[in-house]
């Protein structure tokens, strides 16, 4: 089975520099070298084994904190499609090679093989259920009044609207920067040793979701995304023991979990390089000025709600996670939700987290916060200590998604 990822949308031109030997949709051998594309093409390596083919200019992190351009290297086949008034670039490569570079993207390709095993079952259980999936939900907004005349604007994301590839290489599916990251012995021993193999709920392939850092205590489905249960991706406490009672002085605190861990040298081999720059992942704070939050408001929501003057949570999920959020401000109230619209309307990007406890003065608003991500599924943070600890693949799955099994099997 192959993967189709979309690696650029839209570009007015697209250039690439081929290593290697492709050959063109006619059969024609391409020279290699630096090649500029203003037109649709398909690029077939003659050696897939060897042959690679160079963008320059990727984007990742698209929208959040961390958003930059790489230089990524791809096996596979190229394919370049009109697409409006731009290009679209799309990389054709086989399941298992698409896993290899996920789980080598997502996190560091030295963590340990029990969390790399791990990551390799969920990041193919989760576009396989995606593919299975066929329809695409994108983005779903919801805008009126309440009874007492306040405007509430409430969105969430759903698979991204992508008609032209099965998955997109960025944080909105997975992250996939290509083969450089994945060359690790470990992961390729992890992906070949989990081969075929799919988290299952009832027979079912898994959604697998997954984030950065749960905060202590996972998320369930619902709060981020659609109004219905999902049995498996229920919250979980991220450590041993019962569920923690999670309010405003639990958020403030650093309570025990699997993901609360300062070891730098751990930290280091678990995320990758531009991860680490996130030091504050468990517990965080931002702040504010009122004028200017309302002005970031303004700027993310189209609504001027003037200076804030308070944040006050009307619905919260297990993890602390804000769902719906009353923003007052001297000039006007709006209402926000899901988790990713409320991260994003109080940001420039957006908030590491919707878990957060505000501090709102005259002078000054601090978001006391707690978590990296929706929360939802596994905590990759939290995986990678209980790795260090000793569980198995087996083990760490079973923890986040409850009443799961891992099944081997054929995928078409």
């Amino acid at each position: 089975m192959n993967i189709r990822v979309g690696l650029m949308e839209r570009r007015p031109k697209v250039s690439v520099v081929l290593r290697g030997r492709f050959v063109d949709g006619s059969g024609r051998q391409v020279p290699s070298g630096p090649r500029e594309f203003t037109a649709p093409a398909c690029l077939t390596p003659t050696n897939p084994a060897e042959d690679r083919f160079v963008v320059p200019d990727v984007t990742i992190g698209i929208g959040f904190h961390w958003e930059r351009r790489q230089e990524q290297v791809f096996a596979g086949g190229l394919t370049i499609e009109k697409d409006g008034a731009g290009l679209t670039v799309i990389n054709e490569i086989p399941l298992e090679d698409y896993v290899r570079s996920v789980i080598a993207s997502e996190m560091s390709g030295e963590s340990p093989i029990e969390f790399l095993r791990a990551h390799a079952v969920i990041s193919r259980s989760w576009v396989a259920a995606a593919i299975a999936c066929g329809d695409t939900v994108g983005e779903v907004r919801r805008e009126g009044r309440t009874a007492a005349g306040e405007r509430e604007i409430v969105v969430w994301y759903g698979r991204e609207s992508h008609t032209r590839f099965d998955v997109c290489a960025d944080d909105h599916c997975q992250r996939y920067q290509g083969v450089a990251p994945s060359e690790s012995g470990n992961v390729r021993r992890a992906v070949a040793e989990t081969a075929g193999e799919f988290l299952t709920f009832e027979g079912q392939v898994c959604d697998a979701r997954f984030s950065k850092c749960c905060g202590g205590v996972t998320e369930s489905f619902a709060s981020a995304w659609e109004d219905r249960p999902v049995p498996y991706l229920e919250a979980v406490y991220d450590g041993e023991g019962g569920m923690p009672r999670v309010d405003d002085r639990w958020l403030r605190s650093a309570p025990p979990a699997w993901c609360n861990t300062t070891d730098r040298r751990l930290i280091a081999e678990i995320l990758p390089g531009f991860d680490q720059e996130t030091a504050d992942f468990f517990r965080w704070t931002t702040a504010y000025t009122p004028e200017r939050l309302g002005a970031i408001v303004g700027e993310r929501t189209g609504t001027d709600v003037g200076p804030v003057a308070g944040l006050d949570p009307i619905v919260r999920g297990r993890s602390g996670r804000i769902v719906r959020l009353r923003i007052r401000g001297r000039s006007g109230t709006l209402i926000v939700g899901k988790e990713l619209e409320i991260r994003r309307a109080l940001s420039e990007s957006h908030l590491y987290s919707s878990a957060f406890v505000a501090d709102v003065r005259p002078e000054r608003i601090v978001l006391h916060g707690a978590g990296w991500g929706h929360g939802v599924g596994l905590c990759q943070i939290g995986a990678g200590v209980q790795a260090y600890a000793g569980r198995s693949y087996r083990q760490i799955l079973a923890h986040y998604y409850l009443g799961t099994e891992v099944v081997r099997r054929s995928f078409h």
